[in-house]
């Protein structure tokens, strides 16, 4: 068997309302959502969610070659983009493929994904994560009402402009966990996605920590920032979650060896093979691992092979149009089903018909950073960081 070629799409994850972080807010709840679909001359095709930047040249490199031999063309490919760097969304581009491959290994062998990774329970623990800083309360519950009907008793808010009304939001999902689990104690965390200065983490989470029990905070300073994420773990009592935009294991390992971090994350976007490598590093250090991502598919058949997953990702409810995935929530996990592969499905007609609904690639949004982020004196409300972002556009 040989790749033979391979097809890039874009379609769109409506989310239905307005989502975002502290960076910025899509005030339409419109995603763009780009896939790669390798071929094969056996018949097998694979699908990986991701980026399609500088795909030519990456693929050059996995090419004719036999698709089962999955981690030798991750090599492969980061080889390629050696001296451009392979960060950022060459990354991803990367993270796709290796998806895309690792999908059409195991439809080779006639089994679904996690089975073929040496998974034994097919159940995944998730957590809830509503991207839901432009939400007012009644909407922000609401939201938090739709994951505790399907078992959920984590759940991670997006914050770090305002201590109060993190507090107070906090406390909302609190208590609508704890009314859906009888009475039991919920999880919660509070992402912050690079936003604040070392000490602008630690009072605020340690405000927080006044009234809140906290499982983590997440991302509280700037990715690559050792000695900042130390000195956040040692003020609060939360422990300290990161990784999801860190790329390759060069860029975990001084965060983990310095013991930076408690909980490595990585995002469904990088792929596979990276997420079971920066497993094995965190597992030798005895920490736990949690993937990150809309639709972090392919991570969740992973995470079954991995002695140290903690609890995965829940973002929407819902997947992107045109996409069908085999899997469903029931009891506060993903349950893997079992086609083989991926167990993921393109509509291609059906991405065709929504072309329209795609946002300007150039949109405002959570992917850019505000000027005075890590510079502000005062609480900032979500909705002028929005506005900001998109006037940055």
């Amino acid at each position: 068997m040989r790749i033979t070629g391979y097809r890039t799409l874009t379609t769109v994850q409506d989310w239905g309302r307005p989502i975002g972080d502290a960076n910025g807010v899509y005030a339409d709840g419109r995603v763009r959502v780009p896939i790669v679909v390798v071929e094969t001359d056996a018949g097998f095709t694979g699908v990986g969610l991701g980026p399609h930047v500088e795909i030519e040249s990456v693929f050059a490199a996995i090419e004719g070659e036999d698709p089962r031999g999955v981690t030798a063309l991750y090599d492969r490919m980061l080889r390629r983009t050696f001296k451009a760097g392979h960060a950022g969304q060459v990354f991803g581009t990367i993270g796709a493929l290796d998806t895309a491959l690792w999908d059409i290994k195991a439809q080779a062998a006639g089994e679904p994904l996690w089975r073929l990774l040496g998974g034994r329970d097919r159940r995944v623990p998730a957590y809830a994560s509503g991207l839901d800083i432009g939400l007012d309360d009644d909407e922000f519950v609401a939201v938090y009402q739709a994951y505790a009907d399907r078992g959920l008793r984590a759940a991670k808010v997006k914050g770090g402009l305002d201590v109060d009304r993190d507090r107070h939001r906090l406390a909302l999902v609190r208590d609508v966990l704890t009314e859906a689990g009888r009475g039991a104690r919920p999880s919660l965390m509070l992402d912050v996605n690079e936003t604040w200065t070392r000490k602008q983490a630690v009072r605020h989470v340690g405000e927080i920590e006044r009234t809140l029990d906290l499982t983590w905070v997440e991302e509280p300073v700037r990715r690559w920032d050792v000695e900042g994420h130390l000195a956040v773990g040692r003020g609060v009592r939360a422990s300290v979650a990161t990784g999801e935009n860190l790329t390759g294991l060069e860029q975990h390992r001084p965060l983990i060896a310095a013991g930076a971090v408690d909980v490595v994350q990585t995002a469904a976007v990088w792929g596979i093979t990276h997420f079971l490598r920066v497993a094995t590093l965190a597992h030798a250090h005895d920490l736990p691992v949690s993937p990150i991502g809309t639709s972090p598919i392919g991570l969740l058949h992973a995470a079954t092979s991995v002695p140290n997953h903690l609890v995965s990702e829940l973002q929407d409810l819902e997947p992107a149009l045109g996409v069908v995935l085999d899997h469903h929530v029931e009891d506060g996990a993903f349950v893997l089903g079992d086609r083989p592969g991926l167990g993921l499905r393109i509509d291609e007609d059906a991405i065709a018909a929504s072309v329209h609904l795609l946002p300007h690639p150039m949109s405002g949004g959570a992917h850019i950073r505000p000027e005075r982020a890590g510079h502000r004196l005062h609480p900032v409300e979500a909705g002028r960081e929005a506005a900001g972002a998109a006037l940055n556009a």
